[in-house]
C-alpha cells in the first residue's frame, strides 16, 4: 500500500506516529524537552504540569523502547482508523492516553522521583480495541516465536499478566499503564461503537459452535 493511499485512509493515526517520532528523537538528545515531557505524578496529582499526561505519551526512554512501541502501533492503529472513523480512532487515543497514566498518578502521587513515559497505554488500548472487531486474529508472543493465538486469548492473556506485574512490581515496565490502557480501549470502543461487543460475541459464539460441531 502507497503511503499517499495509508495517510488517505488513516491521517490521524500517520499525524501521531510522525509526532510520536519527532518528539521522541528529539528527547534523545534534548534534556529540556525529556524533563518537561515525562509524566510525574508527584506534581500531576497536585495539579501542576496536567499537560504531561500527553506530552509523556509522546517521548521514549531509548530506541528499543521507541521501535517497540511504534511497531505495534504500525501493526494496529491504521487498520483500526480505517474501521472506527478518523475522529474516533483520535478520541480513542487521547483519552485512553490520559486514562492509562490516571492510577500511576494516584499510586506514586507521594514518589517525588517516579517518573514515566512512552506511548504504551494508549497502544494497548488500540490493541484491545483491534480486538474487539478482530478477535479471532492470529497473534504471536514474543516470548514464543512462531506460536500464534487467537487475538481474544491473547488479550485474556495480556490483562492476567499486566495484573500480576503490576502488584509485583515488576522491572522498570508502567504495568498499571499497560492494562488501564487496555481497559481504556475496551470502555472507550463500546462507546463510540455500539454494536462492537455485540459483534465480538457472535463471532465467539459463532467459532465456539463450529469447534462443538
Amino acid at each position: 500500500m502507497e503511503i499517499s493511499q495509508i495517510f488517505q485512509e488513516a491521517p490521524v493515526a500517520c499525524v501521531i506516529f510522525a509526532i510520536t517520532l519527532i518528539t521522541s528523537f528529539i528527547a534523545f538528545s534534548n534534556d529540556w524537552a525529556y524533563e518537561n515531557f515525562i509524566l510525574q505524578p508527584y506534581y500531576v496529582y497536585k495539579g501542576k504540569r496536567l499537560y504531561t499526561l500527553i506530552t509523556s505519551g509522546l517521548i521514549h526512554l531509548d530506541l528499543m523502547h521507541l521501535f517497540f512501541n511504534m511497531f505495534s502501533f504500525y501493526f494496529f492503529a491504521f487498520t483500526l482508523e480505517a474501521r472506527i472513523g478518523h475522529w474516533q480512532f483520535g478520541l480513542l487515543y487521547g483519552i485512553s492516553l490520559i486514562l492509562s497514566d490516571l492510577p500511576s498518578v494516584v499510586k506514586h502521587k507521594d514518589n517525588y522521583n517516579y517518573r514515566s513515559l512512552g506511548a504504551s497505554g494508549a497502544i494497548s488500548a488500540v490493541i484491545f480495541s483491534f480486538i474487539l472487531f478482530n478477535p479471532l486474529a492470529s497473534m504471536g508472543l514474543i516470548f514464543l516465536p512462531g506460536v500464534d493465538i487467537p487475538a481474544a486469548v491473547f488479550g485474556i492473556l495480556y490483562l492476567i499478566y499486566c495484573s500480576y506485574a503490576s502488584k509485583r512490581q515488576w522491572g522498570n515496565i508502567n504495568h498499571d499503564a499497560h492494562l488501564f490502557g487496555a481497559l481504556a480501549g475496551l470502555m472507550i470502543t463500546a462507546v463510540l461503537v455500539p454494536h462492537s461487543l455485540g459483534d465480538f460475541a457472535s463471532i465467539i459464539s459463532e467459532k465456539l459452535r463450529s469447534i462443538g460441531h
